[in-house]
């Protein structure tokens, strides 16, 4: 977690001043309790959650929100604020803020988004197999959630089938008994000791 620490501190800011760091993968695969982590590492870097930024009636139609509320105010190396939404009471809350800070994660299902991958400085995919990352999703949740789970799979399904983010991984994440295992992902090659990360070709962000 050190390594990979140390690395994202020497990529270059690709929102402003702020380095950007995408952690996707299915859900339930384990991308809040990575990102904390190496947000750990990273001395405390901010980690913004979708969960925080989606809705129930908005399970991946979130990205003008995001623009809005973070993107563009990280872009100009100010303070961002977002509403954190509610999941119990359905409703968005007070706004938060977040700082533009050197590092910020963005964690959830989508943070690899085709809207979203040109602010990226790098794309971490958790690479766990979905039916593992839902049962595990759906264990962690209980009964309670599980017509939600069942309208999520369907919602997830239907995203990456037309936005894929793991093809566009700089970084394979693999969970193991004793920590992580950190793979080059599809996009990206190591060599002297550095990653060189592929994006997507400069264009219009949104």
């Amino acid at each position: 977690m050190d390594a990979l620490a140390s690395r994202i501190r020497r990529l270059p800011p690709s929102c402003g001043p702020v380095r950007l760091i995408g952690v996707d993968g299915h859900a339930g695969s384990g991308k809040s309790t990575f990102a904390g982590q190496l947000a750990a590492a990273l001395d405390g870097a901010p980690v913004l959650h979708l969960d925080d930024v989606a809705s129930h009636d908005e399970l991946f139609g979130w990205t003008e929100r995001l623009r809005e509320q973070v993107i563009e105010p990280l872009g100009r190396g100010e303070s961002a604020h977002y509403a954190p939404y509610d999941w119990r009471a359905r409703r968005f809350g007070p706004p938060r803020a977040l700082p533009p800070a050197p590092v910020v994660l963005v964690e959830g299902v989508g943070a690899g988004r085709r809207a979203l991958r040109p602010r990226l400085a790098l794309l971490l995919w958790m690479e766990m197999p979905r039916g593992e990352a839902w049962r595990r999703g759906r264990e962690r949740d209980g009964e309670e959630q599980r017509e939600f789970w069942d309208g999520w799979v369907e919602a997830e399904r239907r995203h990456f089938a037309r936005d894929p983010s793991r093809p566009f991984a700089d970084l394979l994440v693999r969970q193991g008994k004793q920590g992580y295992e950190v793979l080059p992902g599809p996009l990206s090659t190591p060599a002297a000791d550095q990653f060189f990360t592929h994006r997507d070709e400069p264009g219009p962000m949104w």
